[in-house]
């Protein structure tokens, strides 16, 4: 008997890939191997692996990546202060070349060179997962089922479902999970169901898992100190922990006072425009504080590099791009920057925001005795500024004689 072709199937247990893995099964005749990773997404993964042994599945990987996710991805993208069209902290996009390298690990591991996943043909994981598991692996193949068969909506999924004596969720069933949600330690992402009617605002129902609402956050504010080596996170109010303990409690205590919460409208990479909402509250805390212990630490021709190229870093992530060698050589600038960025930034948290209340570093470039209004005892030598105003000013004095 010819032995089966084996893929690598990145699965969550939900209707989506629980209907792919039986369709990989009998479409394609494939022996499927299931890769669940658990990146703080918050659920409890027995209930996928459950799902995939009912299904037939003999080798299930189900791995715990939350700390190399945090220290590996997500900071070194905080790094460079990384934002996509100004508001998006990338939370889904910064998870997808994690799950294509251990994809493409198993893949190796189980001796096949095919993999598959559940992002759809108009969304833009299936550019990153498909461009991370090509870097890695030039001759990966990828089955993408989406892009292949007629199961175009939910109760088209569902009856697939029902037909294979595939378990369906109830609340999938009955539509009671309205949206599409992706979540990790970073974030959670909401799209499509009433979030397409761009008229309206965003359902109160359904959305929201880690925020509280401005109206239900303490009348209080709360001052925590953020402690930074080498432009990561180290500690929170003296309190040493590790990357990814360090985000979650940041993601409490931020949710707590309603903090990052984002209404956005963006550019796929596929050319679509598409609605979502997103919750980063941890990140949208480290990326104020960080931005303010760099204001003391960096040079400003440096800043200043960082800032030009941070669009495009931000891009390259956004689209897939984490594998390539300009997004390695952007890291290694940026990396190379965060010599010096050492420090503690005090942070008031208050009804959404995100108060910066006072920096300290040991490297700091601030020199109170040149910048004071007070008498400077000569440090400085006011004179020198009508030279350097003249100087910078003489191609436009020229061209206007002109």
């Amino acid at each position: 008997m010819k032995k089966k072709k084996k893929v690598v199937l990145a699965y969550s247990g939900g209707l989506d890939t629980s209907v792919i893995l039986k369709w990989l099964q009998d479409h394609h005749g494939y022996e499927v191997v299931t890769f669940t990773a658990d990146i703080g997404q918050g659920e409890e993964l027995n209930p996928a692996k459950e799902k995939a042994l009912q299904l037939g599945v003999k080798k299930i990987y189900i791995k715990d990546l939350q700390e190399e996710f945090v220290r590996d991805f997500v900071f070194p993208m905080f790094r460079g202060n990384t934002v996509y069209e100004g508001e998006y902290l990338l939370g889904t996009s910064i998870a997808r070349p994690l799950i294509a390298k251990h994809l493409v690990e198993i893949a190796k591991k189980e001796k096949t060179n095919v993999i598959s996943h559940g992002a759809t043909g108009k969304g833009n994981d299936q550019v990153r997962f498909e461009i991370g598991a090509y870097s890695l692996f030039p001759n990966i193949k990828v089955v993408a089922p989406w892009r292949e068969w007629d199961l175009t909506s939910r109760e088209k999924l569902i009856t697939y479902a029902d037909k294979h004596k595939i378990p369906v969720d109830f609340k999938k069933r009955k539509g009671d999970t309205p949206f599409s949600m992706d979540a990790n330690l970073l974030h959670i992402s909401y799209e499509g169901g009433e979030l397409e009617n761009m008229s309206s605002p965003p359902p109160e129902k359904g959305l929201w898992r880690i925020t509280n609402p401005i109206e239900k956050t303490p009348a209080k504010p709360e001052d925590i100190k953020i402690t930074f080596k080498h432009g990561d996170p180290i500690s929170i109010n003296d309190t040493k922990f590790k990357p990814h303990e360090l985000l979650s409690l940041l993601n409490k205590i931020g949710g707590r006072h309603g903090i990052g919460r984002l209404d956005l409208v963006e550019n796929r990479y596929i050319g679509m425009k598409s609605r979502g909402c997103y919750e980063t509250p941890g990140g949208t805390i480290l990326l104020k504080a960080h931005r303010a212990i760099e204001s003391i630490t960096l040079d400003k021709e440096v800043a200043h590099l960082k800032d030009d190229l941070m669009p495009r870093y931000a891009r390259l992530i956004y689209n897939g791009y984490w594998w390539s060698p300009e997004r390695h050589a952007i890291q290694k600038l940026i990396d190379y920057s965060q010599e010096y960025v050492s420090g503690s930034v005090i942070v008031r948290l208050h009804k959404g925001n995100v108060i910066i209340r006072s920096r300290f570093s040991p490297s700091s470039l601030y020199n109170r005795k040149i910048s004071t209004f007070e008498d400077d005892d000569g440090a400085y030598n006011q004179k020198d500024a009508e030279g350097f105003i003249k100087i910078n000013s003489l191609r436009l004095r020229t061209a206007k004689r002109n």
